[in-house]
C-alpha cells in the first residue's frame, strides 16, 4: 500500500530572486563582489547575478557549485575532502560529462524536506560563499 505524498511547492522564480538578493546582500555587507546562480531542481537556471566588480570566473564556480550541489543534495562545503586522493569521490569530478566543483560556496534548497533546487555562490574565499549561500537559504520563507 503506498502513502500519499503531499505536492511541494517548486523553486519558483520569485524564490530564486529572493535567494539572489540576500546572497548578494549578504557578499556586498562582507566587501565582496560575487557571483550567485540559483538551479531549479531538474538542474535548469532560474536566476543568475554577477557583480560588474566580480572576476569573471565567479560566474562559471558559482553555477558549478550549484550544479553540484543539487546533484549530490549536499553543501559542497561537506563534500571537499571526498574529492581528494582516497576519499569517496576521487574521480568523480573527471567523470562526468557535466563537471562538478567541490568547493565551498554551492548549497542545496530544500522544502518540506524535498529538494527543490540550489544555489551556487563565487567570488569570495570559499567559506564566505558558503555562509552567503546559507544565509540566502535560511531566509527563504
Amino acid at each position: 500500500m503506498s502513502t500519499p505524498t503531499t505536492a511541494v511547492v517548486p523553486l519558483t522564480t520569485q524564490d530564486a530572486e529572493a535567494l539572489i538578493e540576500a546572497a548578494r546582500a549578504s557578499a556586498e555587507a562582507a566587501g565582496v563582489a560575487a557571483a550567485v546562480t540559483v538551479l531549479d531542481a531538474g538542474g535548469h537556471l532560474l536566476a543568475f547575478r554577477r557583480d560588474d566588480r566580480a572576476v569573471l570566473i565567479a560566474g562559471e564556480t558559482s553555477t558549478r557549485k550549484a550544479y553540484t550541489a543539487l546533484q549530490l543534495d549536499t553543501p559542497t562545503a561537506d563534500l571537499v575532502d571526498a574529492v581528494r586522493p582516497g576519499g569517496l569521490f576521487h574521480t568523480l569530478p573527471t567523470s562526468l560529462d557535466r563537471p562538478l566543483l567541490f568547493i565551498a560556496g554551492g548549497v542545496p534548497v530544500h522544502r518540506d524536506g524535498r529538494l527543490i533546487g540550489a544555489i551556487g555562490v563565487g567570488g569570495g574565499a570559499p567559506e564566505q560563499d558558503h555562509g552567503f549561500a546559507t544565509t540566502a537559504v535560511a531566509g527563504l520563507v
